[in-house]
This record gives C-alpha cells, structure tokens and sequence, in this order.
C-alpha cells in the first residue's frame, strides 16, 4: 500500500477489537490488504471467515464440516484439515469451513473471547470482489455476515463491497491498485465511525458501503468521497429519509457509485430485513460520519 494512502485514514487513539469476515474466502487478497490497513491503524483484527469462497450464500449458516481432499481456498490449508483452523504463523487468520454468518458466530463465540477478553467492538465484512447494490444485499454473503452480527450477533457491523477486481490469493504481488485503494476507503470509514461514541450504530443497523470502479481518475484513496445513500429506490409514498445535501430523499447506491467522480455509497441498513432503516437512524449515522461525507454533484 502506498504511503499517500496510508496517511488518509486516522491512526486511533486506542486499538477497537474488530473481527472481519467475508464471503471470498480467508485467503483472499482484499481481506489481507484490508486487515492490514486496520491493524495499521492501531486497531485489533482478527479474521474469521470461510476456508472457501461462499459468494451469494446470503444469510446461509450450518454446523462447520472437515475440509475436502482439495483443501482450502488457494491451497491455504491441506486436504482434511479440521472444519475450523487458522494460520501457523498468524493465529489470528482463523478459517470456518461453512458459510459467512457461521463464520461471524464463530468469530464473536469463540474467537472474540480468546483475542479480546470479551466482545468484539465491531464486525465488518470485506472488501467483496464485487458491488452489493439494491436487492443484491439479500443473497450477497459478505451482507449476511454484516446483517447477523447487528441483528443477532448484537454487534455494530459494516459490509463493504468493490465493483474492481478478481478473486486472487493473498500471495498476490504487488498488491493490485484496487484492494489497496479499497481498503484504505474502508479503514477510513471505520476509523471514523470508531471515533465516535458508543453505540457505534443503532440496534440492529449495519452499514452496507460500497465502492465503485477504481479505475480511470479514481485510482488514489484520497480521490474518492462518502454519500450517504438508500439500499432501495423509495416508493412514492414511502416516509421521507433523513434531510441533507438539500434533500428529503437520499440517493440509490446505484445512483451514487455511478455518478462520475469517484462516489462511495453508504447506507443505513436495517439488519432483518437488509433493506433501508428509518430517518432517525439515518440520522443518527448522518450525524457520526458528516465529518467524511460529501454530497453528489
């Protein structure tokens, strides 16, 4: 990760316990980059997440199983390794050979306990190699963990998602452009929403961010600008959202990542339904991250 980028987001104060998941897979590249850029930070991360890649699992969740002979994700865990494990060499990359959320319960269970003496201060979920936008929320694993640990888990959460890039292994070098711009964005946002007082979120809100093609102008973190933003286009009858930016009624997330100009949607989600959460909410998060959002054009 290049040093400009590094200086974008703000070094905390103190560390957060923060656990991160996804659906691509532990080792996948923009988790990596993405818990690097956190413990960079000054925060504690640990990993908890699938041995493999469970894209589009939504809020699917069973019993972990023994790994198959094939192994894990990227030969990152040899064939009939134990349905939960982690690395020999950083104990705090932990694999759950299940889906997403089961792996977020794994985490706050069994992992939070060990790592952090207790409870985890934040759960999110991330970079997807893909975008989240509108009604793909409710198949997209990496929104089903973010959606579980603020509904059930009881835990604030954040799910971000990218519209650049592949699915590669951690190994990859050099790090490409996207997981690392990615992943300084959300640190960025993290951080900030960490600097705020406890609760970080409403109950049951997560956030669902998403970041859109880094390509083109948009190829440097400390190009791209928050808007908050709807998961769902509003009915004609439907209550007003937050007032800002001159407007009762905020913009898709569609609307937002494809206005040019490098524009990162963030919406208020409610975690049951992982559709839009109400006004108040809004602007309970309007309040906490107007430091780093911007209005469209």
């Amino acid at each position: 990760m290049h040093l400009s980028h590094l200086l974008l987001y703000p070094v905390l104060a103190s560390a957060a316990n923060i656990l991160l998941s996804n659906d691509d897979g532990w080792a996948e590249l923009n988790i990596r980059t993405f818990y690097n850029a956190l413990t960079s930070s000054g925060n504690s991360v640990v990993i908890s997440a699938p041995a493999d890649n469970r894209s589009g699992t939504g809020s699917s969740d069973s019993t972990p199983q023994t790994v198959g002979s094939s192994g894990c994700q990227f030969n990152s865990c040899p064939g009939r390794s134990p349905a939960t494990g982690f690395n020999a060499s950083n104990t705090r990359f932990n694999y759950v050979n299940s889906y997403p959320v089961t792996s977020v319960k794994y985490g706050l269970s069994t992992l939070a306990p060990k790592f952090f003496d207790g409870k985890a201060a934040l759960v999110v979920a991330g970079p997807n190699v893909g975008s989240n936008l509108g009604s793909t929320a409710l198949i997209s694993g990496t929104v089903g963990a973010a959606s579980y640990a603020a509904s059930t888990g009881g835990v604030p959460a954040i799910a971000f998602s990218g519209s650049s890039g592949s699915q590669v292994a951690w190994t990859t070098s050099p790090v490409p452009v996207y997981s690392s711009v990615y992943a300084t964005l959300a640190t960025t946002l993290t951080n900030a929403l960490l600097s705020t007082s406890t609760p970080y979120l409403p109950t049951s809100v997560y956030l669902n961010v998403n970041f859109p093609s880094a390509s083109g102008t948009c190829t440097s973190a400390s190009k791209f600008k928050f808007v908050l933003s709807r998961v769902n286009t509003a009915s004609s009858s439907a209550a007003a959202d937050v007032s800002t930016c001159g407007s009762t009624r905020l913009p898709t997330e569609s609307k937002v990542v494809g206005t040019s100009g490098c524009y990162v949607s963030v919406s208020v989600g409610n975690a049951a339904t992982k559709g839009d959460s109400t006004a108040a909410n809004q602007a309970v998060v309007l309040g906490k991250l107007k430091g780093i959002l911007s209005c469209l054009p």
